[in-house]
């Protein structure tokens, strides 16, 4: 029964580990570091020479060590290392780990614990980089775009962020991020709006373990101001031009109070080769947390500030295109809502009312099951829209990982 229980401890704990950098580390030989500035890493081969100037210690895997991959291991760090590393490392066979960087046009890892490398038997024969079977497939873009909008539900690492009230948001299981990473692989979206993740650096590693394949190349992510971390974010298989983050923006509240945005206002520039750009705007406004009454003046004030910009793009450009998506923790029919919408020639056009009544959820916890999550479309955007694309794929916490439904459309821009 001890065993039983030792097995059963340790399989719960793998369900609650977060997504570690080790596990998502291509390994790649010296001679590939420089492809892979800025990136962590494992690097593997010889180091056939050393050198200790007495501020820093150099691993050299390449006799012409100005033009070639470094290891670096500064004065300060010297102590860790039970053998001097100049000594230690020399005509050794290794794996090193940590992020490459570039210093005086060359490749280099800066090392500062002995456990970052691993002396091997024998040269490194395993696989590098990325198997052939995860890499991002090469997809021909014929000019149609699904956009969605997904709240991943407290996608929280394992780390105290001491900036942010974060000790009361428990870290999210990782079965529960493998199944919002199975969510994304159903919704197969070419852009993907997502709120509540605490971190640009987090929401990376999960698509660099769990979504390698998807061809999300951007992940675009700026620090808001919800005082618990989470954030709004952008994945994209297409390039991204200019990025605006609205977080700083001052502006009355439903009662004339100063406010901000509680979370953020982010806006991207979508750009599809050889098709038109637009623009997305992701929002995550406030909650009827704490009674809907009581919020009611700052959802307005969120409301009416969003309403204003995309005004003034509309002012600019009356045909402009932009689609509008995320969590706005209100439905259809409330005041905030009409708020966005607007009238008239401007009015954004909500994507899912042709769905079946009874389909659109996407908030999916009972007793409070509505729609909250939504696309709009500017004018100009909803002439691109494919008619009877609009979808919403249904869940529970417990089987998607997500108290909310994903909700997407596809738009044809040639």
């Amino acid at each position: 029964m001890q065993i039983i229980g030792c097995i059963l401890s340790l399989t719960a704990a793998a369900a609650q580990s977060p997504i570690t950098a080790e596990e998502t580390a291509p390994v790649i030989s010296y001679d590939q570091a420089a492809d892979y500035i800025d990136r962590i890493c494992y690097v593997h081969g010889r180091v056939v020479n050393t050198r200790n100037i007495g501020s820093r210690c150099f691993l050299n895997f390449h006799a012409d060590f100005k033009n070639h991959f470094t290891v670096v291991i500064n004065q300060r760090d010297f102590d860790k290392f039970p053998e001097p590393p100049e000594v230690k490392y020399l005509n050794q066979n290794v794996k090193v780990f940590g992020r490459v960087v570039e210093f005086n046009g060359k490749p280099e890892i800066v090392v500062s614990d002995p456990n970052r490398i691993t002396i091997l038997t024998e040269p490194y024969r395993g696989p590098t980089s990325l198997p052939a079977s995860v890499k991002p497939a090469k997809r021909q873009f014929t000019g149609a775009v699904r956009i969605a909008t997904y709240n991943l539900l407290n996608l929280f690492d394992g780390e105290d962020d001491p900036y942010h009230d974060d000790e009361g948001t428990p870290t999210k299981p990782r079965d529960a991020i493998e199944k919002v990473a199975a969510t994304i692989r159903k919704i197969d979206a070419d852009v993907l709006a997502v709120q509540e993740v605490e971190n640009r650096f987090y929401l990376e590693r999960v698509v660099q373990a769990l979504l390698p394949d998807m061809g999300y190349r951007e992940v675009v992510l700026f620090e808001g101001n919800d005082r618990r971390g989470i954030d709004v974010a952008i994945l994209s298989r297409f390039p991204v031009g200019p990025v605006t983050s609205y977080r700083h923006l001052r502006f009355s509240d439903g009662n004339g109070v100063e406010m901000s945005f509680r979370r953020d206002l982010l806006q991207a520039r979508i750009e599809p080769p050889g098709a038109e750009a637009f623009e997305m705007f992701v929002v995550h406004l406030k909650s009827k947390g704490g009674g809907a009454d009581a919020s009611l003046p700052i959802r307005m004030g969120e409301a009416g500030q969003l309403r204003k910009v995309l005004d003034s793009v509309l002012a600019r450009d009356a045909r402009a295109r932009f689609v509008v998506c995320g969590d706005f923790n209100d439905t259809l029919d409330s005041e905030p809502m009409r708020t966005i919408l607007g009238t008239g020639p401007a009015a954004l056009r909500h994507l899912a009312d042709e769905l079946p009544e009874a389909e659109r959820v996407s908030f999916n916890k009972a007793p409070y099951r509505s729609m909250i999550d939504f696309i709009l479309a500017s004018p100009g955007m909803a002439r691109c829209y494919r008619k009877g694309s609009a979808r919403i794929l249904p869940g529970t916490v417990e089987d998607s990982g997500s108290d909310h439904n994903p909700v997407m459309a596809t738009f044809d821009l040639r």
